[in-house]
């Protein structure tokens, strides 16, 4: 096998059909990527060999090379040490292009193997390595395992997730009315009694304490990729929440979702109420504080502030000077230290 080694949250492993062979393929932006040595263990030719015909594909305009090579980082063994270098991959349009020219039947059970990959990933949003995911690896090294296991709970925590499930659950009520304000009023109490269960605050309450559009993302905890805040983001109370309580809030929903799914699995007829005493059952039974009152501050009032402050953050945001404008205010300086005879010389007649 090759000493080559792709950071493991990217990779799915791949097991010829004989079990002689285990490649670690890098799973990244929709495709699959393979090294050169990496495509010289699966097609079982030299990497000499697998080198030529890469040369092949992209002086002949089969492929693009801009389109179908990126460096990444590995691992990689070099005597007795462990090194991280950058490394040429190739794409999966590549490694199939390799394939037929090597006529490698490798290259069909790949082909297969990779397509069902893609189409998983591009139907359900994710795919994944059950075989590896089964089976950790062996001792030192690390098991992604626990860290899928926790961003499922967190995204299974979201709070449109989470108020999709509450619903499910509240919709086998024998009392169950299809009305939004009622279903509104009924995952707003759960909600609330999660969170109090959480850090001792209701929703609004941790929304109007910590938003400030002073701080670092408002006060926000958690934002979108680039520390990005838009306007439906100040008003979630779970994106202030620290680590720490973010953890405890994902196993305690994640948790109570089980739950009630097992209480609705025996077919008991329920009402609303007897699911918000369930709620109070569970939370008593993990040692949390129950919420028995409404809270301090309304959902409407903090929803005004935060959105007051962000008006405010947006203003300071705006007011700050924009990396372009540094940049046009430098070569601005740069230009007025040009001698006048120079930019006279350089004018055309």
């Amino acid at each position: 096998m090759s000493k080559e080694r792709p950071p493991q949250t990217s990779i799915l492993l791949y097991q010829t059909e004989d079990g002689r062979t285990r490649i670690q393929c890098r799973f990244e932006d929709e495709t699959i990527w393979l090294t050169q040595a990496l495509l010289a263990e699966l097609f079982q030719v030299t990497v000499p060999t697998v080198n030529e015909h890469l040369k092949g594909i992209y002086t002949e305009a089969e492929l693009a090379p801009e389109a179908t090579i990126r460096k990444f980082r590995i691992v990689r063994s070099e005597g007795a040490r462990q090194v991280t270098r950058e490394v040429e991959h190739y794409s999966l349009p590549a490694i199939l292009a390799v394939g037929y020219r090597v006529r490698s039947h490798r290259g069909t059970q790949f082909r297969q193997w990779a397509t069902a990959r893609l189409n998983e990933y591009l139907v359900k949003g994710f795919t994944m390595d059950d075989e590896r995911l089964k089976n950790p690896l062996g001792k030192g090294q690390t098991d992604y395992f626990d860290e899928l296991l926790e961003r499922i709970r967190d995204i299974r925590s979201s709070e449109r997730r989470f108020y999709q499930k509450v619903l499910d659950i509240y919709a086998t009520s024998v009392d169950y009315q299809p009305n939004t304000d009622l279903s509104q009023q009924f995952f707003a109490t759960v909600q609330n009694k999660m969170h109090w269960a959480t850090h001792g605050h209701t929703a609004a309450e941790v929304i109007h304490q910590r938003v400030d559009a002073a701080k670092p993302h408002m006060g926000l905890t958690t934002t979108r990729p680039g520390g990005i805040v838009r306007r439906d983001d100040v008003s979630v109370a779970k994106n202030y929440l620290t680590e720490d309580e973010l953890h405890a809030l994902n196993r305690i929903v994640n948790a109570y979702l089980e739950f009630a799914e097992l209480q609705a699995l025996n077919r008991r007829p329920m009402t609303m109420r007897d699911w918000i005493t369930k709620l109070d059952e569970f939370l008593r039974l993990s040692g949390r504080e129950l919420l028995d009152h409404a809270g301090a501050i309304s959902a409407e009032s903090a929803k005004a502030k935060a959105e007051q402050e962000y008006d405010r953050y947006r203003a300071l945001m705006d007011a700050q000077p924009r990396p372009v404008d540094a940049d046009f205010e430098q070569a601005a300086k740069q230009i007025q230290k040009v001698p006048r005879s120079a930019k006279l010389k350089n004018k055309k007649p």
